[in-house]
This record gives structure tokens, sequence and C-alpha cells, in this order.
């Protein structure tokens, strides 16, 4: 089963891969990131944010993406997804960030940069 995550503007950005660990993919295929227990790390293992009640969060508590139930715009359709390529080995785990109070402001980084910010 796959999850598509949204950008604040309801553009189709990522999804969520439930077969494949929790991955995310981008649309071209490649997994970027994985959520374990709430946290978003990216694959050389840094803590990059959180995935709290289909809400995408960064490490100061803003919000950065959506799934279709929780997206603050009309979304869009979403286009064809590539083959998903074959995921990198993971890097050990960074110590999480303290977990934020949420808020309800956007980040200042959107969804695809913050995604790809520990890529291999």
């Amino acid at each position: 089963m796959e999850t598509t995550l949204y950008n604040k503007n309801g553009r189709p950005i990522a999804y969520i891969s439930l077969e494949n660990g929790n991955a995310i993919y981008l649309w071209d295929g490649h997994a970027v990131c994985y959520i374990e227990d709430e946290k978003i790390y990216g694959w050389k293992g840094k803590h990059i944010g959180w995935f709290v009640n289909n809400v995408i969060y960064d490490t100061s508590g803003y919000r950065v993406g959506f799934t279709q139930e929780t997206c603050p715009s009309v979304t869009y359709i979403e286009s064809v997804k590539y083959v998903k390529y074959v995921q990198y080995v993971k890097y050990v785990k960074y110590v999480p960030y303290v977990r934020p109070i949420f808020s309800t402001g956007y980040s200042k980084i959107g969804l695809k940069e913050f995604l790809e910010q520990d890529r291999v």
C-alpha cells in the first residue's frame, strides 16, 4: 500500500511505501528517507522530522507535507509513478531531536527539498 504526500499547495511530491519499510519515494522512483516510530530519517541516518497524524513536520515543528486527508489545499491528480529503484543500505541512525511543539505554520523549505536533505 502507498500513501501520497502533498505539499501545502496540494501538489503530489512523494509517497510512502508500506511494503518497503515505510520508505518515502519521490515520483522519479528514488527512496530518499524513511519513517520509523513517527520519526523521519534520511538514508545517511540524520533525523529530519516527524510524521504525526498524517502531517510531516520539520525539526522546528513547522508543517512541510500532508496526506490527502490533511492537506490544506485541494489536491492535484497524481501522475504516473516511475518504477522504484533498489534502496540503498540505511546508515546508522543519529540520535533524534527532541520533539518540539508542533505549529500550524509552514516550514520555509519545500517538501521535496525537505525529503532530499539527507539523501544518499
